[in-house]
């Protein structure tokens, strides 16, 4: 996961701080030493980490911080402030004109960087807050570029305007806002074509669009696992053709993330987005300030409280409410739990987000694996045994283990984990009405 590394290296210099009773200037340079050559290592552009360990170091070392009674969570506080100001202070939105007029985005960005799937991820966005988007295919180069586009474009409901590869891009453009304008569609966004690298013939075609369309917004895509070339790249495209905003892609791999921390403050341009896995709903709007505690390891609660909400339906929490207290819930009720959290990102996602899970669990490998086992045997069940798992006897476990190719022992252990769980709620629907005795409780089955 994006940051894990310099998140555990921040974490680690923090703890230092926060066991000093008093700190010295001594201590702060050193501390800021460290957090230099783990945001260096992490890919931040050079400059910007020689700014950024500047402005905290005068901060740090004045005399409010030293003569506070926790200098060491004061450091941290400077630390986080000043991040967030190095992304960007506040969240910047897509700029759209109001819906009875036509906004034109223009998506750029080298070959690799996920530009076309984004473009449909964005379109699906801009569908969701009551806009009628049309995507354009303007990529004539790319083998099965246009294609690409369409099959997302169908996934997102989105209509996908082509002309195929026998016209300029600028014409396709041009052609795309008249059939926009005739039928009702109040956001065009064009799909340009990428390179394997910057060339002239790139920016001329893209300056070509710009001076016959009238766009509204130019959004650039770029790879963050490609760490200080994306800060380049960024600064290439605002200096030839302006930017107005950018979007990072593959934040969730295995990526050190000096991207995000140092295309603000190079280009002078926001971060609107950040994408966070392949599946078209893996577009998240970028907060500086949640990026900084994520970062940081103080968890992003209200990113996972705003993923709860989009995904999981009211009325069914409601109803699985009732069910916990009265300890009715069934392996159905267990396999739709399962599939909520995969729908929120998977369990890795959510536990990054959660205040110091990262530096907990940076030793253990979290995956939505783990429950394939589980789904395999819950789905190996009849509708009665889901329902019931009581009748759970000898033949049928036997039976559902051959039918979801585990040993009858993970069959055991589920049944158990779901027993123990109906006592617990139990126990715990006894403590709500004041009856039972107090215990330590987990979730249920385990989770």
């Amino acid at each position: 996961m994006a940051f894990d590394s310099l998140s555990e290296k921040l974490q680690n210099v923090f703890k230092n701080l926060r066991g000093k009773g008093r700190l010295t200037e001594a201590d702060v340079k050193v501390a800021l030493k460290e957090v230099k050559m783990a945001l260096l290592e992490a890919d931040v552009n050079f400059k910007v980490v020689k700014n950024f360990i500047k402005s905290v170091q005068e901060r740090a070392v004045g005399q409010d911080v030293m003569s506070s009674l926790t200098p060491g969570q004061m450091v941290i506080k400077i630390v986080n402030e000043e991040m967030v100001k190095l992304m960007g202070d506040e969240t910047t939105e897509l700029a759209l004109k109001p819906a009875s007029d036509l906004t034109i985005i223009l998506m750029c960005g080298l070959q690799g960087a996920g530009k076309t799937t984004t473009t449909a991820k964005i379109a699906g966005k801009l569908k969701q807050k009551g806009r009628k988007p049309l995507l354009v295919a303007c990529d004539i180069y790319r083998p099965a570029a246009i294609k690409q586009l369409q099959i997302n474009g169908e996934k997102q409901g989105v209509e996908v305007f082509s002309m195929g590869d026998g016209h300029k891009p600028v014409n396709i453009a041009k052609a795309a806002i008249e059939h926009a304008n005739k039928n009702g569609y109040n956001v065009v966004i064009l799909d340009t074509a990428g390179r394997l690298h910057i060339d002239e013939d790139m920016m001329t075609e893209l300056i070509e669009i710009k001076e016959n369309v009238d766009v509204t917004q130019t959004v650039l895509v770029v790879d963050a696992m490609t760490g200080q070339d994306a800060v380049n790249v960024a600064e290439t495209f605002n200096e030839k053709i302006g930017v107005d905003g950018v979007i990072i892609t593959k934040l969730d791999g295995d990526t050190r993330g000096g991207a995000a921390l140092s295309i603000r403050a190079v280009t002078g341009r926001p971060i609107l987005y950040v994408g966070m896995g392949e599946k078209l709903s893996d577009l998240e709007q970028f907060y500086p300030d949640r990026m900084a505690s994520r970062i940081l390891g103080m968890g992003d609660v209200l990113t996972l409280i705003e993923k709860a909400q989009e995904h999981i339906d009211e009325e069914k929490a409601k109803e699985m409410e009732k069910k916990l207290r009265k300890a009715e819930f069934d392996f159905n009720d267990f396999l739709e739990q399962i599939q909520q959290v995969k729908k929120m990102g998977g369990i890795g996602s959510l536990l990054g987000m959660l205040p110091g899970a990262s530096a907990q669990l940076k030793d253990v490998e979290v995956s939505d694996d783990v429950f394939d086992g589980t789904v395999a045997i819950i789905n190996s069940m009849t509708k009665q045994e889901r329902s019931n798992p009581d009748i759970l006897n000898p033949s049928r476990k036997k039976r559902i283990a051959n039918g979801a190719g585990v040993d009858i022992s993970e069959v055991n252990r589920l049944v158990k984990q779901y027993e123990q769980s109906k006592k617990m709620m139990k126990q715990m629907s006894g403590m709500m009405s004041g009856k039972g005795k107090k215990g330590k409780f987990k979730l249920p089955f385990g989770l």
